[in-house]
């Protein structure tokens, strides 16, 4: 029996000091490390056009010199909860960065675009450029009311 145990003892002391191997598990596997990403407010290859007005309910606005902070706030939840999905502020996602949308977007085209985005996308030749920018993903309705964009527009305005 003595003779068995040194023999075990032998094996596993001369596995073990041989050369590890690594082990490797199949399934997800998830690397965290950052990537750089890219910033950028102004679309390529689509024109800065101010005088498109779009095609919908706005025909004409223009907003006061100062930014009205509540109705920012409440553009801010709107924008937190129907929004967030596709765009972001600085960055481009599913949809262009928002950031400084008003130097390449009359108002009226920015309002048109968030309450018709079916209509603009088949009649409006910026939104039709937009749509082939990004990859043919559509802007979806979020049924806003006039009240609702008009108070995404001012927080579009703040940032």
């Amino acid at each position: 029996m003595r003779k068995i145990f040194i023999a075990l003892a032998l094996v596993g002391l001369m596995t073990s000091c041989g050369e590890k191997k690594e082990e490797k598990k199949g399934g997800f596997e998830m690397n965290r490390t950052k990537k750089e990403v890219k910033t950028t407010t102004v679309s390529e290859g689509v024109p800065v056009d101010m005088s498109n007005k779009g095609v919908g309910p706005i025909k004409s606005i223009s907003f006061p010199e100062a930014i009205d902070a509540d109705l920012a706030a409440k553009g801010k939840k709107l924008f937190n909860s129907a929004c967030v999905a596709c765009h972001m502020v600085d960055q481009r996602l599913i949809g262009p960065a928002l950031k400084g949308v008003f130097e390449r977007r009359s108002p009226e085209w920015v309002m048109n675009m968030m309450l018709n985005p079916d209509g603009m996308l088949k009649e409006d030749p910026i939104a039709k450029a937009l749509l082939k920018e990004y990859n043919n993903a559509i802007m979806l309705n979020q049924n806003l009311s006039e009240d609702d964009a008009r108070s995404l527009a001012e927080y579009l305005r703040s940032l």
